[in-house]
């Protein structure tokens, strides 16, 4: 599997709101540097576990669509909307936010994350 097809699966898991998933694509050593509405946050493996644990706990499923998706060499770089359902109402989609993020890929694993969002 590429990189690329492997961002893509990523991404079309439940990865973003169920940690034991997500803990399949994260290398031991991940961290997200993340430019969002509340300033620069640092994100390491246990952060990003418990921001999924988080998510968890607030929606039942979580889309994403990917815009635009671009692999060389170790970094993949993509853009997509980041749909939820709520608990309250899990028939009607919500958009979270759009992000754009690159990623290093080491060991077959995410490794370093660059990360921008933006509420709708």
């Amino acid at each position: 599997m590429s990189i690329k097809e492997f961002v893509q699966k990523f991404y079309k898991s439940d990865a973003l709101i169920d940690s034991e998933i997500l803990k399949t694509y994260l290398h031991p050593d991940v961290t997200i540097e993340w430019n969002s509405s509340k300033g620069l946050i640092h994100m390491d493996y246990n952060s990003i576990i418990d921001m999924a644990n988080e998510l968890n706990r607030a929606y039942v499923r979580s889309k994403v669509r990917i815009s635009h998706i671009i692999a060389e060499d170790d970094l993949v770089s993509v853009r997509y909307s980041h749909f939820v359902k709520t608990i309250e109402n899990p028939r009607e989609e919500m958009l979270l936010a759009h992000f754009f993020t690159i990623w290093q890929i080491k060991e077959d694993k995410l490794y370093r994350g660059y990360q921008m969002s933006q509420f709708s």
